[in-house]
This record gives structure tokens, C-alpha cells and sequence, in this order.
């Protein structure tokens, strides 16, 4: 029998090969490669719009073709949106976040092309790696799918805020108390269990929780453009190595690195293959697992180590494929987009289950052929285009940031498409580069955002339906002794390096207040105002938030006693070389280059002029709207601040409003935000699409 079900397995995948190699096939596929591309590319926008905009599409197409062409798009989301996270510091996705982190310094160096290729390189390996992981594993899974429980998820995601502690680098108690603070953000909202309304503050746009989307732009894509105005130079502050050896050697690091690549690619695969865990936080988890098992990452992660890039970039391509085994075998979403891939499976008459591993084998294997080929094209196409992307690191501010914060405020009205994604936007980017420039690492708090909801949803099912039982299965035993380990690695190397729990509890002089202490004491109010609202909620829903948030407290008042009863220069007594090297570490985010020789007070004006910018900006398209909007701030900025040619500037202009308004409004069909003009004059909003 078993035999037979193998032989019947190759069977169906030689025929679905043939299948996806007929020319019309390929062509169908390869345009949703290109699409898919230009999707990642654009912030915020991602696979999930560009899916749900194609599905219609697939009506009058057979199977194979259908999810070849949505499949084609989705498999390439991770490849694409890698470009403006090396290239400009701007996540495409939240699934690319973590790249920035290594790969945004790497082109700051001249070395975007050397990052460029490694990223497509490593996503090229990592997106097989999952096709392959499907392929074989659907037959075998189905008893370990269904072993999984609430307690297992709860597990998966206690592990994944055990990265909190690699991600902190060498400000472990900033990084725990930004992690707690994240998770506060994420159970903003309406209370599933009770209906609580929880720090909503009598807002409607709150009552469904805060978007992924403004808060990880707002967190990573706002301040680097920040640091970009307040530097005034090209993101390449070095000359751009030979972009076409730049490649070569991008393509080698991944060979040299192949054990991290296979590592990563598991870890992506099996976790894009469990339901609820996202792409959000899948490269954290990869990068935070790199961290902690390469040779001396923890002195060069966050300064352009390649191994970053490599890490977070082969794990997010692979869930692609991990993410189709739980949909395919049992109908059950891997993600949000692979639950639009089901209505394609309704579209043509198909049913997710053993259907799917029997009758449909060969629709089944074309998928994973859809995938693997993907992959190759997308890359092959990235490959060909990187001198180009390369070199946009090289151009002027002036030129770069007008067309990217235009198209990153429009990503950013993709989270829930209201006023308050753009609030939203501006919030987190004014948090986020406070963060950057006093040294708190923001990769916890976006860790602690996207896991929040779901610690606080499994750990109610599960207690509710196992009682205390939960805690002895298998699984969870092991998946908590490793997130307890992780926790406590950073802290017990803190020990060795201050002469045991002795030299950490004593040492302390004088009280001195540096200006990253005033903003812990900020940090210690709101969480301190946040508490006493939730004082009054039912007792359901105040239980995690006040854990979490008195956690939170806890560790920022020992985190600011160290800063201010703690001497700089203070001697390490104890510890051997290596553990006081490590902590001398930058905490584990990008560094801003180009400000060394500027005064805190020129950077913070800098800083305000830039947010002033922005404010300019939304009140404009509260006003008169995007396009309008868009025409007038790119003239404004790149005449005002860089005095540009008005040849170039008026080409920038009307360039970046037209391409907007052909994606936006024709291709997409997105609403445009609400303006006071188009209220007042409704018959103006026939004239300009944007009111």
C-alpha cells in the first residue's frame, strides 16, 4: 500500500510538472510573478490586497492556471518587499522588518547590491525549501496537525517572545519593558472574552485594535526617513561597490552561510504551517534565532551583518509554502492570504481535505510546482533589475523622499483604510525615532504587538478547556524550557559581567539624569495612566493587560535606576573579556550615521521640521485630498529643501501623481481618505478622484 501511495505521489507530480510547463500556463504564472513584484515593492501594500484584486480574475481559468496565477503573485511578496527595506530603510511588509535591520547599514556602506543578491538568494532557497517541505509532508501531517492544540500555539508564541531577549541586545530591561508595551498596544480594543472596550478612549477606529500595517511603517519606515532629513546626504553615505561583483558575492555569503539558510528555512516552514502565527513575526523569530547561534553576532547584528539578511530573508519565503498545509489538508488558513486562496478553491468547485491528497493529488502538487517556480522567476527577474535598485541608494534626499513618504502614507491607509491609520502612522513614527535616537530597541516592541492578541486568546482557551492540565503536555513542557532559557542567557551574562548578583545589586553613585532617562520616566507615566484606566474593566479582561503592564513598569523603573544611579564610566569588576565586550554592544537596531557631529538640539529641531513636514502633509489631504496633496508637497519639498531644478522636480511630481492615481484608483480601487473639500463640494469629487 505504501508503495503504491508513493508511486501514485510521483504519478501526480510528474503530471502536474507537464501541466505547469505549458507555455500559456508559464505565462500566467510569470504575470503574477511581476505583479507580485511590483505589490511588494510598494509599502503596506503586500500580497493580501494584490490577492483578493486577482481572485476575480481567476473565474474563467482551470485550477492549475488559477493558483498558478494567485499562487505566482503570493510566493514572490517576500522576494519583492526586500527592495525598500535595503534600499530606503522602509519595510515593504511586516514580514520584511527584520531586514531592515542588517540590510538597510549594509547599503548605507555601498554594499546594497551584495545585500540585494543575498536577500534573493537566501528567499530563493528558503521559498524551495518550503515547496519542498510541502510536498512532502501533506500526506504525513495530518496527525500532527491535529495533535496541535490552543496550548501548543500558546507555546508556539511564549517561544517567540523568548526572541525578545536576543532583540534587545545589550539593554535587555528597555528591550522587556518595550516587548510589554507592545503587547498593551496589541489588546487595545474590544475584549474578546467580555466585549470590554479597553483603551479605546471613546474612539471608534481603536474598537478593532490597532492595524499591523501604520504601526510597523510608523515604528521602522518614518524614522530612517527621519535620519535621512536630518543627515541631508544619499542613504549611501560610501561610494557603491561594483554592484554586479556586489551580487557575486551576495550569492557566496549564502553558500558560506547554507547551515543558517536550512535552519531558518525550517523554522519558517514549520511556522507558517501553524494557523494564527503570521508572517509578522516569523523573520523576528528567525533573526532572533541567528542571534543567538552564529559566532559573534551579537557584536556586528544591526551594524550590516549579511548573516542578518540571510537569516530573516530565507525564513519569510518559506512559510509560503508551510502556510499551504494546513489550508490545503484541512481547509484552515495558514494566513490572510491563503484564506482568499480558499475562495478560490470554492471558485472552482474544489474542497480542502483528503480530497485534496487522493482525487485532487495532481492540483495539489501543481501548487507546490507553482510555488517552486515562482521563486526561480522572481528572483531571476530580481537579479536583473538589482544594478538598478542598487543605485537609488546613491541619489540625492531631496530626491528620494518625497515619492517614499507619499507612497507610505497611502500603504499605511491599507490597515483599515480610515483617518486613524494616518494618526496611527504619525504616533508610532514620532515613538519609533524617539526610540532610535535614545537607544530603546523597537524590534521588541513590535514583537510583543503581534504576539499580544494571541498569548492572551490561546492562554484563555486553553485554561478554559484543559484547566491546569495544559502545562504538562509534551510540547508546551519543551517549548517553555527553551523560552525560559532564552530569557535567561542575556541576563545571567549581565551577572558574570557585573561580579555576580553582588556587583548588579551594588555600585550605585550619585543620581544623575541623561536625557534617556527622561524619556523612561514618559515611558513609566503613560504605562502607570494605562494601568489606572484598566482599573475599572471586568476582571477577564484587566487580568493580562494589568500583568503585562505592571511588568512593564518593573522593568523600566530597574532600567532607570541603572541610568541614573549608575556612573558611565563604571569599571566591570567581573567577567571575562568576551562578555564585557558584549556589553559594550549597540542595542540590536540601525544606527544613525551622518548626526555624530551635530548637537542633540540640531538634531531635535531637524527631527521637529521633518514631523512638521509630515503634519503639512495630513492636513493638506484632510483638506484637498491625496493627489493634490501629493503634487504640491513633492514641488514644496524639493524646492524648499534642495532647491532642485524645476525640470526635475516637476517631472518627479506629476510622475509619482499619475502612477498613484493609475494603482490606486484604477487598478486597486482603494477609497480615498475623506476630505473637508469633497464634503463641502460634492460635485468637485467627479473632477478629482481624491476628494
Amino acid at each position: 500500500m505504501e508503495l503504491f501511495w508513493d508511486l501514485h505521489m510521483v504519478t501526480a507530480a510528474g503530471k502536474a510538472l507537464g501541466i505547469m510547463l505549458d507555455p500559456w500556463r508559464l505565462f500566467i504564472l510569470f504575470s503574477g510573478v511581476v505583479i507580485g513584484l511590483i505589490f511588494a515593492i510598494l509599502p503596506g501594500i503586500g500580497g493580501l490586497a494584490g490577492t483578493a484584486l486577482l481572485l476575480p480574475f481567476t473565474f474563467d481559468m482551470d485550477p492549475y492556471t488559477a493558483f498558478a496565477f494567485l499562487l505566482g503573485l503570493g510566493s514572490v511578496i517576500a522576494t519583492g518587499d526586500t527592495i525598500p527595506a535595503i534600499v530606503f530603510g522602509v519595510p515593504g511588509g511586516a514580514g520584511s522588518a527584520a531586514t531592515v535591520l542588517d540590510g538597510f547599514p549594509l547599503a548605507k556602506k555601498g554594499e546594497a547590491g551584495r545585500a540585494l543578491s543575498a536577500a534573493y538568494t537566501a528567499s530563493l532557497m528558503g521559498g524551495l525549501f518550503g515547496a519542498l517541505l510541502l510536498a512532502l509532508s501533506i500526506p504525513v501531517l495530518r496527525p500532527v496537525m491535529l495533535y496541535i492544540g490552543s496550548p501548543e500555539l500558546l507555546s508556539f508564541a511564549v517561544f517567540g517572545m523568548s526572541m525578545v531577549a536576543a532583540l534587545s541586545g545589550s539593554a535587555p530591561l528597555r528591550g522587556l519593558a518595550a516587548s510589554c508595551f507592545g503587547i498593551m498596544i496589541a489588546m487595545v480594543g474590544s475584549d474578546p472574552q467580555t466585549g470590554t472596550l479597553r483603551w479605546t478612549f471613546d474612539t471608534l477606529y481603536l474598537w478593532d485594535g490597532m492595524p499591523i500595517v501604520p504601526v510597523a511603517l510608523g515604528l521602522f519606515a518614518l524614522p530612517e526617513l527621519a535620519d535621512l532629513f536630518i543627515s541631508r546626504t544619499a542613504i549611501a553615505s560610501h561610494t557603491v561597490t561594483d554592484v554586479r561583483k556586489g551580487q557575486l558575492q551576495g550569492m557566496k555569503d549564502v553558500f558560506q552561510n547554507w547551515w543558517l539558510v536550512l535552519r531558518c528555512s525550517w523554522l519558517g516552514a514549520a511556522l507558517g504551517a501553524v494557523p494564527g502565527i503570521g508572517a509578522s513575526i516569523i523573520d523576528w523569530v528567525a533573526y532572533g534565532h541567528a542571534l543567538k547561534t552564529e559566532k559573534g553576532a551579537e557584536a556586528t547584528f544591526g551594524k550590516g551583518d549579511i548573516r542578518g539578511v540571510i537569516a530573516s530573508e530565507s525564513s519569510n519565503n518559506a512559510k509560503e509554502g508551510g502556510s499551504l498545509v494546513p489550508t490545503i489538508a484541512f481547509g484552515v488558513p495558514g494566513s490572510a492570504s491563503m484564506a482568499i486562496l480558499l475562495g478560490a478553491f470554492l471558485i472552482h468547485g474544489l474542497v480542502p481535505g483528503p480530497d485534496m491528497l487522493t482525487k485532487n493529488l495532481d492540483v495539489t502538487y501543481s501548487m507546490v510546482w507553482s510555488v517552486a517556480l515562482a521563486n526561480v522567476l522572481g528572483a531571476g527577474i530580481c537579479y536583473a533589475f538589482s544594478p538598478q535598485f542598487a543605485k537609488l541608494s546613491t541619489l540625492r534626499y531631496t530626491l528620494i523622499l518625497p515619492p517614499v513618504l507619499a507612497i507610505v502614507y497611502l500603504g499605511a491607509f491599507e490597515g483599515q483604510r480610515q483617518w486613524g491609520d494616518l494618526y496611527a502612522l504619525l504616533f508610532f513614527g514620532v515613538v519609533g525615532w524617539t526610540m532610535k535616537q535614545l537607544k530603546w530597541p523597537r524590534p521588541p516592541l513590535v514583537l510583543g504587538f503581534v504576539l499580544g492578541d494571541l498569548i492572551e486568546r490561546y492562554l484563555f482557551i486553553s485554561v478554559e478547556r484543559y484547566g491546569a492540565e495544559w502545562l504538562t503536555r509534551p510540547v508546551v513542557m519543551a517549548m517553555f524550557a527553551l523560552a525560559i532559557l532564552g530569557l535567561a542567557r542575556p541576563f545571567m551574562r549581565e551577572v558574570r559581567g557585573s561580579g555576580g548578583f553582588v556587583g548588579m545589586l551594588s555600585g550605585f553613585g550619585r543620581v544623575h539624569f541623561p536625557r534617556e532617562a527622561w524619556f523612561t520616566v514618559f515611558f513609566i507615566g503613560v504605562v502607570g495612566t494605562l494601568l489606572y484606566i484598566s482599573m475599572d474593566w471586568n476582571y477577564d479582561a484587566k487580568i493580562i493587560p494589568v500583568i503585562v503592564g505592571t511588568g512593564a513598569v518593573v522593568f523600566a523603573v530597574i532600567s532607570l535606576m541603572n541610568q541614573t544611579m549608575r556612573g558611565h564610566d563604571a569599571v566591570v569588576h567581573g567577567g571575562d573579556a568576551i562578555v564585557q565586550q558584549a556589553q559594550k554592544s549597540l542595542h540590536m537596531d540601525i544606527q544613525a550615521e551622518g548626526q555624530d557631529h551635530m548637537s542633540a538640539k540640531e538634531i531635535g529641531l531637524r527631527g521637529i521640521i521633518f514631523f512638521g513636514w509630515l503634519l503639512a502633509y495630513m492636513g493638506s489631504m484632510a483638506l484637498v485630498g491625496v493627489l493634490i496633496t501629493t503634487l504640491v508637497f513633492i514641488i514644496s519639498f524639493m524646492r524648499i529643501e534642495g532647491k532642485e531644478p524645476w525640470k526635475i522636480t516637476l517631472t518627479m511630481a506629476i510622475s509619482v501623481v499619475v502612477i498613484t492615481w493609475a494603482l490606486f484608483d484604477q487598478l486597486l480601487t482603494i477609497p480615498w481618505p475623506p476630505t473637508i473639500l469633497g464634503d463641502l463640494f460634492p460635485a468637485l469629487k467627479e473632477i478629482i478622484p481624491s476628494l
